[in-house]
């Protein structure tokens, strides 16, 4: 399969997957800055097909009905490493799309065979038309996505600091205790690993990264550096 167009010798393919509050959104979008790449969240993608179900009514607990509807959005990705945007036909929805509400249904709806198809191909599009490579972080981008990627990396992190750093993104009323939040993520990991159509899964050829003690700055270095060595191996 192919993966990327490539129209310069520098262009390079990143994959990013690992579990949530593993660093994989703010690690993504600082590698690509730093290298002068596209930039896409795929879970986004996910987040903004479930937004759509629920705003038109489909009831994400029922896989027949989400399957029959997951072509009729239009979904469009902005991979600006800086400001990243994504719309659901024509509408801004990078504020929605992180509600708990969202959050709660996401997993549901991206199980769902059809809806992955849909998506994974606009990943692969997005992916073979960025001009100067992309970063491109999710949970089986390695491994399904792309799995002829120039370089994968697997982000990891112990259930306490994934679920520090997920309380700290959420914001209000949303915030929750740690216990509950890492009881939220155990909920979520289990069903993205265990789902029949590509589960959250670390690639066999992937270099792992364990996040747990590390600044966000050093693992981007860590990412940057092996980026710059597949460029000089290439």
């Amino acid at each position: 399969m192919e993966t990327a167009a490539r129209t310069a010798p520098a262009a390079v393919i990143v994959a990013i997957d690992g579990p949530a509050g593993t660093g994989k959104s703010s690690t993504s979008k600082a590698v690509a800055a730093k290298l002068g790449l596209g930039y896409l969240d795929t879970g986004a993608q996910y987040r903004a097909i479930t937004w759509w179900m629920v705003t038109n009514g489909i009831d994400v607990e029922d896989a027949a009905a989400v399957a029959d509807a997951a072509a009729k959005p239009t979904i469009v990705s902005g991979t600006d490493p800086a400001a990243p945007t994504i719309t659901v036909d024509g509408t801004d929805v990078s504020g929605p799309i992180r509600t708990q509400e969202v959050t709660s249904r996401v997993s549901a709806v991206s199980a769902v065979p059809e809806v992955r198809a849909v998506i994974t191909e606009l990943q692969r599009t997005i992916a073979a038309e960025a001009p100067r490579g992309i970063v491109v972080e999710g949970r089986d981008i390695g491994t399904t996505v792309l799995p002829d990627a120039d370089l994968k990396i697997f982000l990891t992190a112990s259930p306490e600091v994934r679920a520090a750093r997920r309380n700290g993104e959420l914001k209000g009323k949303e915030a929750s205790d740690l216990a509950a939040t890492q009881a939220a993520l155990a909920k979520r990991d289990a069903l993205d690993s265990g789902r029949k159509t590509s589960p959250l899964a670390k690639a066999d050829d992937a270099v792992e990264v364990d996040t747990s003690d590390l600044t966000l700055d050093q693992v981007v270095e860590c990412v940057v550096t092996l980026v710059e060595e597949k460029r000089t191996a290439a």
